[in-house]
């Protein structure tokens, strides 16, 4: 079978067509348009099957910015949160920026319902959301992931009352792991842009239809793994941030630094996502992905993004220059009206691009003071590019230096996470990376076929399933929340670490099953933690919290 990998980036949509031996048979390039994401996506897919010369069947992996972009331009459905806090939290303090209901009930934090929810306030509380113009809603509960009883009962009185929302969100249903602000955010998110996601999954679920000889359609996550197009619908705000993920899959797939500490930096034209990568595996971000300024819960490999790209403005103020972090839109080289640091490479012979002559036609209308000849501007303007990408990668390993640093698999890294080469991508990459990795006195590689890397990124990611357990050997109770298994275990008090280990296994690899996984790799451990319950100086019980994933990978590509 093979495999189509498309990228929905922040200017350009990339795609690329990969065989049965990993082999890119061909890749395509198009305009992003931002207001038909489907459109920019159907192009770029048609004219990469001009490629595909037989009758294989197709897998379509998609990397897009829709759900992104609705969070941070603020396109979502108006949504709300109900929440059921119980005693000791005040949520005011967290100043969300969305409206958020409380209501009574209690689940204590070995799952225990300590007081049951109000239906007349369940509904009010659900009634003023709606009357306040929320479409959406999400209802969260504090600790939930140990008991979702409260919620699940608050949907119910909501939906048989008939209010009308389009897409009632869980808490429990996103994530197994604590921190109650996090899930709000996370539940209130993905409650929000649910309706976009399955709008867009009806959308490819008709361009299916249209090309049969696309077999299966995945989405690319944060965490750089890929999930189903029914699983994006219910759990859309994991595909937030997917767009890095692809940049770091691509490295992983393509560069000839397989096992080493590499810094990847994808250049685009409005922005610049760089990511570390230490001893072959890329860093995670721990407490879960950040957007805007939204703290979620949603695993996410870590990038950090910064307002420089081909398309920056250029900034000249009393002799100094400074690039972005706005968009100053197409270059002059290509019929656009301001001055980029496209131009600037173009004129000086660095990249060939549009007309040579519009972009020195630019910079002379800018050329003046210190910077009075085009070739003195634009040389200017290339060097405070990479000192502005050098300067923007050395703050990324002093920040990463002063906190605790995880890969993907969860593993402590090693404490020199520095890079030992620097690995580029992006339309610009070749005219960038390798000015840059002078100034930090690094080796570089710019990638194959990398101005369309991030579509091979997309096409190689492979399945990701991550599944929380809580086990309670008092009360004989296990928990599974992303499931909603709430079940009871036998002999308690005989239950080991190896025991949880092993059902935490057993029921990741059932649920990928379930999904209709099947070559998914390895699973993991990649949290785990055990304490004793312990009354009147007695140990009576203890508790498991495990986390199993099948974790992100990438396939080589030739």
């Amino acid at each position: 079978m093979h495999v189509i990998g498309i990228d929905v980036g922040g200017t350009n949509t990339d795609a690329a067509l990969i065989n049965e031996e990993w082999e890119v048979m061909g890749i395509a390039k198009t305009p992003t348009d931002h207001g038909n994401i489907l459109a920019s996506t159907k192009s770029a897919l048609e004219e990469v099957l001009a490629y595909h010369k037989d009758n294989a069947f197709v897998q379509l992996h998609l990397s897009t910015t829709l759900t992104t972009n609705a969070i941070v331009e603020g396109r979502g459905e108006p949504a709300a949160v109900v929440a059921i806090p119980g005693p000791g939290m005040n949520l005011a303090a967290f100043d969300f920026d969305f409206p958020v209901y409380l209501v009574q009930g209690y689940v204590d934090h070995r799952g225990r319902v300590v007081a049951d929810i109000c239906s007349e306030e369940v509904l009010n509380a659900a009634k003023k959301a709606r009357a306040d113009g929320a479409q959406a809603l999400a209802i969260v509960g504090k600790f939930s992931q140990r008991n979702n009883s409260l919620e699940l009962a608050a949907k119910k009185l909501i939906v048989e009352a008939g209010l009308g929302f389009s897409q009632i969100t869980l808490g429990h249903q996103l994530s197994g792991r604590l921190n109650f602000p996090r899930r709000i955010m996370s539940a209130y998110l993905n409650a929000s842009v649910a309706g976009i996601q399955k709008e867009f999954a009806a959308m490819i679920g008709q361009l299916k239809a249209d090309n049969p000889i696309l077999t299966d359609v995945r989405i690319l996550k944060a965490d750089g793994g890929t999930m189903g197009l029914a699983e994006s619908c219910a759990r859309p705000v994991e595909t937030i941030l997917s767009g890095p993920a692809a940049s770091i899959m691509a490295a992983q797939a393509l560069s000839q630094y397989t096992d080493e500490n590499i810094v990847v930096v994808d250049i685009g034209g409005t922005t610049t996502d760089i990511a570390a990568i230490v001893g072959g595996e890329a860093l995670y971000q721990r407490n879960g992905a950040v957007i805007g300024s939204y703290q979620t819960l949603v695993p996410a490999l870590y990038t950090v993004s910064i307002g420089l790209g081909g398309d920056s403005e250029v900034h000249i103020n009393d002799g100094q220059i400074r690039l972005g972090p706005q968009r100053a839109g197409k270059a002059a080289a290509l019929g656009g009206t301001k001055l980029t640091p496209t131009d600037a490479a173009v004129a000086l012979g660095l990249a060939e691009l549009g007309e040579c002559s519009k972009a020195i036609e630019a910079l002379k209308q800018r050329a003046h003071g210190k910077f009075d000849t085009w070739e003195g501007l634009a040389k200017a303007i290339v060097d405070v590019f990479a000192f502005q990408l050098s300067a923007a990668i050395d703050e990324v390993y002093q920040r990463l230096e002063n906190v605790p640093v995880y890969t993907v698999s969860e593993i402590l890294a090693p404490p020199d996470i520095r890079p030992k080469a620097i690995v580029g991508l992006g339309a610009p990459a070749r005219v960038f990376i390798p000015l840059a990795a002078e100034q930090l006195d690094l080796p570089w590689e710019v990638l194959p076929y990398h101005a369309s890397s991030n579509g091979i990124g997309a096409a190689a990611a492979r399945p990701t399933v991550a599944l929380t357990l809580h086990i309670d050997t008092e009360q004989e109770l296990m928990v599974i929340p992303e499931l909603g298994v709430r079940t009871n275990i036998n002999r308690g008090l005989l239950f080991d670490q190896k025991q949880a280990r092993q059902i935490a296994v057993e029921q990741t690899a059932a649920y990928a099953q379930k999904l209709g996984l099947t070559d998914y790799g390895l699973i993991q451990i990649v949290e785990e933690e055990t304490f004793n319950l312990v009354r009147e100086f007695y140990t009576v019980g203890r508790i498991f919290n495990l986390r199993a994933q099948i974790r992100p990978g990438v396939q080589r590509v030739r």
